[in-house]
């Protein structure tokens, strides 16, 4: 349930940013043949993108963990997975 927790907050940051960086009148650089014209900026979606690549492999790394946890410790206890694994 965390590993979902933090993947629903990631999400929901990336889309405050989007939502934040999204305003009406600016083109796109490449695609826009406009004269003069207010470009969008790149740098924001380059982060963005940076970004849910790495909440992606985060994500990735903590479900691996938390399989080899459970294939080691078949319990929902915290405290049994604890002491067990405490030398």
């Amino acid at each position: 349930m965390k590993i979902i927790a933090m993947d629903v907050m990631s999400t929901g940051v990336i889309a405050y940013y989007v939502l934040i960086a999204s305003r009406d009148g600016f083109l796109t650089p490449i695609v826009s043949n406009a004269e003069n014209a207010a470009y969008a900026d790149p740098v924001p979606q380059a982060v963005i993108l940076t970004a849910i690549v790495i909440g992606f492999s985060i994500q990735a790394l903590m479900l691996v963990s938390v399989m080899k946890l459970a294939r080691d410790n078949p319990t929902l206890e915290s405290s049994e997975i604890e002491k067990n694994n405490t030398p």
